[in-house]
């Protein structure tokens, strides 16, 4: 069975495009052949084979130089295209290879509106500006299954989502907060202790932190007697918020979450007998992820907290 002919149009190169938009540029084959630094002999005979390949003649020939013809000029306004659009090619692709282009969806169950994690955003974002930067805030569970699933490349997050075949890095700590009403009684004080949440009211999302937070306090006061009563809603930590400003309750939050302002509420700092209480963070990320905008992630995390912050 004859094999398809190839058209002469699909044989043109891009050095015959470079060499005849030179050419054009210096109104000489050979003044265009030093800039290129080729022999005069090879940019004529690159200009000739592609007239014969496009079956038109570019330029006009004479003893002083060089000069397109009426459809020359077409062919060389889109051999500019062409070659402009293989330069950004080029330089897109050594971009992405380097991580300083392309795309990084970082997923979190924590606040973003101060800390660690917001300045460290910023810094990858001043350093990497051409990195698409996304966020996704879900559970703990959804973000592990979307890790797992390779929609996102690196989670940041509190406790251990135990996946196969994933890199773990501790990065900082958080210490826990009450928020309080700002007339609350508790709020005459320097540092909250947990045990002065005895007789109180907290509430606390579903969400995550929540859940983590709910199993610390517990942990901190083991006797039922000792336990504030917690009440526990469907709502994000922002309408947990609105409900503490209408002296409904208290809440714990991390460190992290008081960037976001809310008017009447003030922070205190909760202790037991050893000092402030302290939320672990890590990184977690698929170890068969090349992408090398993480890589560049990961090396920013590396230096800006080399061991897992305690101050």
């Amino acid at each position: 069975m004859d094999q398809p002919r190839i058209s002469r149009a699909h044989a043109v190169d891009l050095q015959q495009l470079r060499c005849a938009v030179a050419a054009s540029d210096y109104g000489s084959i050979r003044q265009a052949a030093e800039q290129l630094s080729i022999r005069h002999s090879t940019l004529s005979r690159s200009v000739r084979q592609l007239e014969y390949l496009i079956g038109v003649a570019v330029f006009e020939r004479s003893g002083g130089g060089v000069k397109p013809t009426p459809a020359g000029r077409n062919v060389l306004w889109m051999s500019r295209l062409i070659l402009e659009q293989v330069d950004v090619l080029v330089a897109t692709a050594k971009s992405n290879g380097r991580g300083e282009a392309g795309r990084l969806s970082i997923g979190f169950c924590t606040s973003i509106s101060a800390g660690n994690l917001r300045a460290t955003l910023t810094e990858y974002k001043k350093r990497f500006p051409r990195i698409e930067l996304a966020t996704v805030e879900r559970s703990r569970a959804r973000l592990a299954t979307a890790l797992r699933n390779g929609a996102v490349d690196v989670l940041i997050v509190t406790g251990d989502i135990r996946l196969p075949d994933d890199n773990v890095r501790p990065i900082w700590s958080e210490r826990i907060l009450v928020s309080l009403p700002e007339d609350h009684v508790l709020a005459t004080k320097a540092v909250v202790y947990w045990t002065d949440l005895r007789d109180q009211t907290v509430l606390l999302s579903q969400y995550d932190p929540g859940r983590e937070l709910e199993d610390l306090l517990i942990s901190k006061l083991v006797s039922p007697a000792d336990r504030p009563k917690i009440e526990r809603h469907d709502v994000s930590r922002g309408i947990i918020k609105s409900l503490i400003s209408m002296k409904l309750g208290i809440s714990l939050v991390l460190e992290s979450d008081i960037g976001a302002s809310f008017a009447g509420l003030v922070y205190r700092e909760l202790r037991d007998g050893t000092g402030p209480t302290r939320v672990d963070f890590s990184a977690n990320w698929r170890a068969d992820n090349v992408n090398p905008a993480l890589d560049n992630f990961l090396k920013l995390l590396a230096e800006r907290y080399p061991s897992p912050a305690r101050d």
